[in-house]
Formats: C-alpha cells, structure tokens, sequence
C-alpha cells in the first residue's frame, strides 16, 4: 500500500516545524528520513500516524485521505514506533505483543489461536520468547525497544512508520531489525540518524533542513559529500561500501570552537 505526503505544513505556536512537504513511499518501498535535530523529520510522522493534524496539506495511504479513516480502520492500515512507546504499567512482554491486535478485536474479545501464533512468531523474530513472561519494566532499553517492534508486527499493518527504531539497540539487533524492515513485505517511512544505516537499508532518502525537503532519491544519489557538509554541517568522505556498493560516509572530526569554526 503506498502512503504519499502532499504538501504538508504543520504550524505551531506560529512557527513552521514543517513546510510544504511532499514525498512519496511506494508500494512495499523503505524510505528513509534524515536531517539535522529540529529538522521536522518527527513531525513529519506524527501526521501519518495521527498524533498530529496538519494545518496544511494531506497524507494519502492506498489512495485514501488518511484524516478521512476512522481510528479502527486507520489502526489497520499503519502501525508506529515512536519516541515515547513506553508504559509505566508493568505488563509482560507478551502482553504488550498481543496489544498490537487491539484494532482487530472488540471489546475483551479473546485472541484466537492464529492471534496467538503470529504473536509467538513475532517474538521470535524480535529474539524475545525467552522474555515473553518478564515485566517489562525489567527490561533494558533495547529490549522493550524490541518488544514494541513486535507490537506493531502483530499489528499486520500496510504501512510502519518507525522513529529512530535503533535508539538504544546493540550493533547486531540493529543490524536485525533493519534486515526484518527490508523483508517485511511493509510499505515503511523511518527516521534514522545514523546515516550509514539509512544507506544500506533505504530504497530512497528525503532530506529535512528547516522543516523543508531539501532532497529526495537513491541514497547514492543523495548522501554527497556537499550535502553532508551543508546540511549536517561536518565533513565526510563518501565511499561505495565493498560488498554492496551502497554509499558510505567516514567522517573527518575536528576541534571546533563553540560557534563552529576550526581552532
């Protein structure tokens, strides 16, 4: 299912956090977005998943005005990871998975047996069955980061929307939950920080500065070593990675003084 943003402007308090966005996900496509902290890239989905109206603007899944779905129905269709997915109630692991069915059933509505499984095998993935009876108020950070992951899998939504889903996660499930993004058969829009993770794992790059899209595309075609410099403002050296040719950027660090310039 494809999810298109057109237009999108969300003003708050007077000031534009994002301005006349517009970009496109296809059907089953990854698309990444990167830029500077206060670049509007969570903003930008917060409106997808509805904890945001835009003041402008409309954002399109499968051909429908998402504004115009009712809760249920918009629940089916797009899952989200956010920021501030945590609960101060200590559920179990596999209580906070089986969540993820809610928008399917009705009231205290029992899950059935293939709710069950798609929950086991949902843990299984995230490498939680062996917490699927722990609290999770027990867990470190990159394990409730995991279980609410394989909330929103449970969830079977048409489009998962991710903000910064490597937050707190060691270099191997990192690794994992990007490869399970790319073969997710998902229509997904995440917003990562690490730029050498956005290459390998992104079909396309959009570009926040200042609330604007400032480029769209291919990850090679993107992540040059101007842009790094303009937008992130460091300086980087763009190199093909050796297995995948996928664009990847050695930074050069430097001691600078606190308005940016070189010492």
């Amino acid at each position: 299912m494809d999810l298109r943003l057109d237009g999108l402007t969300v003003t708050i308090d007077g000031a534009d956090l994002v301005r006349d966005l517009s970009l496109d996900v296809a059907d089953g496509a990854v698309v990444g977005l990167i830029g500077p902290n206060g670049s509007g890239k969570s903003t930008a989905l917060r409106c997808v998943y509805r904890a945001l109206r835009p003041t402008h603007g409309t954002v399109w899944i499968g051909g429908d005005d998402l504004a115009g779905l009712g809760r249920r129905d918009g629940a089916r269709r797009v899952a989200a990871l956010t920021q501030q997915g945590g609960s101060d109630l200590d559920f179990t692991v596999e209580e906070v998975v089986a969540l993820g069915r809610a928008p399917h059933k009705h009231g205290n509505e029992p899950l059935t047996a293939r709710e069950h499984e798609l929950c086991r095998r949902a843990m299984e993935r995230l490498d939680l069955l062996h917490l699927a009876g722990r609290g999770v108020l027990s867990l470190s950070g990159g394990e409730r980061q995991r279980v609410l992951v394989a909330r929103a899998l449970v969830q079977e939504p048409r489009v998962l929307v991710l903000d910064e889903p490597t937050n707190h996660l060691d270099v191997r499930h990192q690794i994992e939950l990007l490869a399970m993004l790319r073969g997710a058969d998902l229509t997904v829009l995440v917003v990562l920080h690490d730029l050498n993770l956005a290459a390998a794992v992104c079909d396309r790059l959009g570009v926040l500065s200042g609330g604007r899209l400032v480029a769209a595309g291919p990850p090679a075609d993107v992540l040059t070593e101007a842009l790094v410099r303009d937008v992130f403002g460091v300086a980087a050296t763009v190199v093909p990675h050796p297995l995948s040719g996928a664009p990847q950027l050695l930074y050069t660090v430097t001691d600078t003084t606190p308005e940016g310039t070189p010492r």
